[in-house]
This record gives structure tokens, sequence and C-alpha cells, in this order.
């Protein structure tokens, strides 16, 4: 069943206090990331296109010299150049000038992927996740990597994972006692918790052939299960892009679903409120957890989506319908619709966990709304952060006990140079959450309504 929709006045209160309650500098989003170039990148589409094109080759480049060549070929695409741009083109003209420009761009560049990737092993991720523990916010590691194109990359992948599941659940023996981020209603909530691709444990996933896949990475996915289950950990499986989506489900599921699993472990999928046919999907997995016996709930966690742009030119050159809400205001109404039937379907005694992943002050607080009129305690409903771009706002949610866990990704900086183009594309679109806190939007225009006239 779907909650029903919350008294607005509710809603505004608790969006009021969440951002009385965040760090001044939160609420300046890019100038959190010291980069004046977010700034501009999040005005001008052009500058945005030549500057993340930058990034993305970043790792190619070989030398100082090499990175400002190729900055400057970027950025000589952009047509109205603002001064400091024009500047950076002139110090592109000399060898001196190139090293010079070469060495801040590549400073610029790690400093970027460090917001964002919070170690370059498990190993070196532990100090930053027990950080957070200590603040009161837990976290789940992805490992960064794309999808793998042999049986040795995916081998490897899987071997990566099993690694990060026994080096979080050691370190996190030592890790104080923190009631309300590791207990819900429901019982105890793992302190280490992963997140894996699919895509990246077999180099077969084909939405033409999903079967292959499917048969292909299932070995590597029932492993991990295991030893999650053996080790007290949690395990979650990300969705990617349209295309591979049915065939994750359908793996997932079915692995779930087998004997062996019904007693751990946690576990739990991605659903993207993007997909115009989210809802469905929604109703499929709220099904699947009424007709299959497990001792954990299966945690939904609930993401606007992160794959818009290359789901909509996808769709286009194959003169297909995009699958995804091409109005912004339509997702974010659809996030709020899946959060009220997640959250409800609890009460028809569904096991699942919802948590709500946003940095959305109006979904947050909506979904806040929602979990207290229905009578949930706070701790039942979790609240999921990018770590980098989200850290104020959890700093805020923890501070006022609401369950928050931060999504950290760890890897090189290679491995993340799609998923940080990803994330910054996503966050300085102009119809981003974040671009409008960063330009000074007023709060409660923020906190209006999905399509409501302000």
């Amino acid at each position: 069943m779907e909650l029903p929709v919350p008294a607005e006045a509710d809603v505004l209160a608790i969006g009021r206090a969440l951002a009385g309650a965040m760090p001044s500098a939160a609420r300046r989003p890019f100038a959190a990331l010291d980069d004046k170039a977010m700034a501009l990148a999040s005005q001008d589409a052009e500058l945005k296109a030549a500057l993340f094109r930058f990034v993305d080759v970043v790792p190619a480049c070989r030398s100082v010299d090499d990175l400002a060549t190729h900055l400057a070929g970027f950025l000589s695409e952009v047509e109205e150049q603002p001064i400091a741009l024009a500047q950076a083109m002139r110090l592109a003209g000399s060898k001196g000038g190139r090293a010079a420009l070469g060495a801040a761009s590549a400073r610029g560049v790690k400093h970027m992927a460090h917001r964002f990737i919070v170690g370059e092993s498990p190993q070196k991720a532990t100090g930053v996740l027990a950080s957070l523990w200590k603040d009161g916010v837990t976290s789940t590691v992805d490992l960064l990597g794309e999808a793998t194109v042999t049986a040795a990359e995916a081998d490897a992948y899987a071997a990566r994972c099993a690694e990060a599941i026994s080096v979080m659940t050691s370190a996190a023996e030592r890790w104080p006692a923190r009631s309300a981020i590791e207990h819900d209603s429901a019982g105890v909530l793992p302190r280490a918790n992963l997140s894996v691709k699919v895509s990246a444990l077999t180099p077969l996933l084909r939405a033409e052939a999903p079967e292959l896949g499917l048969r292909d990475a299932a070995p590597r996915l029932r492993a991990l299960l295991r030893q999650a289950k053996e080790q007290g950990a949690h395990l979650h499986i990300d969705m990617e892009s349209y295309d591979s989506r049915e065939a994750t489900v359908e793996l997932v599921l079915e692995l779930l679903a087998e004997p062996e699993f019904a007693d751990g472990p946690s576990a739990g999928v991605v659903l993207q409120a993007y997909l115009r046919d989210s809802p469905e999907q929604a109703d499929r997995l709220i099904k699947w957890v009424r007709t299959t016996t497990r001792a954990h709930p299966l945690v939904v966690r609930l993401v606007k989506g992160a794959y818009w742009d290359h789901e909509v030119v996808d769709a286009r050159q194959h003169g297909w319908s995009p699958p995804v809400f091409e109005v912004k205001s339509d997702s974010d109404k659809n996030f709020e619709h899946l959060t009220r039937v997640l959250l409800g379907a609890r009460r028809t005694g569904a096991g699942i966990r919802t948590a709500v992943a946003s940095h959305n002050l109006r979904s947050i607080a909506h979904a806040v709304a929602v979990s207290r009129e229905a009578g949930y305690p706070d701790e039942d409903l979790e609240l999921q952060i990018l770590r980098g771009l989200g850290d104020g706002l959890g700093t805020a949610l923890a501070a006022r006990g609401l369950r928050v866990r931060a999504y950290c990704p760890v890897g090189d900086l290679v491995a993340g140079m799609a998923y940080l183009v990803r994330r910054l594309l996503e966050n300085t679109s102009n119809d981003s959450f974040l671009h409008d806190q960063g330009a000074g939007v007023p709060l409660e225009r923020l906190l209006a309504a999905p399509g409501a006239a302000v």
C-alpha cells in the first residue's frame, strides 16, 4: 500500500530544521570543493563539457606538458571564455607556462577525486570509515571500476570485493557501539557494507543475451554472498544502465531465494526513480519479498539515477523513447511516490528496509515526514548521501538523530574517472538541487513540492 502524502507544513518544517543544522559551507556545495571551475561549469554547458572531457583523459596523460596540451585543446572549443580561462590559454603558449598549467590542473583533478574517493584500497579507506562512524554516520563502500571485458578482470573484481569484506569486517570490530546506526526495529544492521556491480562480475552481460551473463556472474556473486553471510556483512547490488537492469534484478532475486541464503546475509538492491517503469519494479520487489522466506529484510536503496545522459543519448540513437523521465520534476514526483510505496510496504508486513539516497533537501524532508506520520521510529528510515557532496547534509541529519549512510567510493584515479565524471555531470546540471542550492535559490523554493508553482 502507498502511504498518504504528508502535510506540506510538516515537510517544510523538517526541511527548514535540517537546513538550519547544516554547516554554512554545505549550503555552497561547489565552494566546498574549493574549485571555482566547478561553479563556472555549472553555468556554462560548453565549459562543463570541455572540463569533464579533460577530467576523463587525465589518467592517460603522461606528463604535465601533455596535461596542459589536452586542457588547452578542450578549452579552445569554448567560444565565450571567462578571464581565468583566457589566462590559462595564454599559459599554454610556452613550455614553462604549460608546465605550470599542467601541474596546477593535475593538482585540481586529484583534489576533486579525493573529495569523492575515500581511499585507493579498502585498507586505506578504513580510517575515513572509522571517522564517519565516530561522527554517527555509517557507510557503504563501492569499489570503483567499470564493466569488465575479460573473465580475468571479473575474477580480479570479485577478489577485490572479497578482500574488502574481510578488511571492513575486521576494522569494524574495533569501532565503538552506535545503537542508532547499527540497530532498527527489524534487528541488527551489519557494520560492514559493500556495494557491488554485476557488470563487473562478468564480461558477458548483454541485453540481447542476458542468460549468458547471468550464468557467468552467478558463481562469483554467490561466493560473495556466502562470505558476507559468514562474516556478518551486508552486500548491496548496484543498478547501472537500463539495458542491464533486468538481468541484474533477475540474478539477485534468484540467488537470494536459494535455500542457503534464507538466513543471511543482509542484502539489497537499488531502485532508480528516473526510470518510467520504476513503480512496476517496486511492485515486483514487494511481491518477491512477500513470497520469499528470508531472515533479513531486503534493503531497497531508492535513488534518482546517475545515467540520465547515457539513457537519453542511447535511446535517441536507436530511435526509441527514452526510458527515463525527461523532465526533472517528474522524476522528483516519482521519487516521492516510490518513497511512500516502499515505506507503506512495511505496514502490510513486507520485509523491506527503505534507504532514501538523495542530496535534495525536499526529497529527504518528505521521506522523514512520511515515516514519522506512519508512526515509524526515525532509526527505521535510512538516509544516504554521497561522500564528497553530501557531507554537510549527512552531519545535519546525524545531529538530529536520523540514520545516515555515506556512499564511499574506493579505488585508484584511473578506475574512478568515469564515476567522477558522472557525479560531476549529475550535480552541476542546471536543474539539479545542488546547482540551485549553490546559486542561492531561496529555501522556500528549494523545499517546494516537485512541479509546484513558486
